[in-house]
């Protein structure tokens, strides 16, 4: 029975290796690209915060 097993594993291990070789190759991804990110459009009328007792103006 473990040889039953151990052959059916085998074939459904060989039958995924067949099915990912068949699909169509992913494209390559470089972890090192850059994308560019525009800055935020500013408001018009910034408020100011407060933290505490200490006022952060925001530029």
């Amino acid at each position: 029975m473990h040889r039953r097993m151990q052959r059916r594993i085998q074939l459904v291990v060989e039958e995924r290796r067949v099915a990912f070789a068949a699909r169509q190759p992913e494209p390559a991804f470089d972890p090192e690209t850059t994308m560019e990110i525009p800055p935020p459009d500013l408001p018009v009328v910034v408020p100011q915060r407060a933290i505490g007792r200490v006022v952060i103006p925001q530029v």
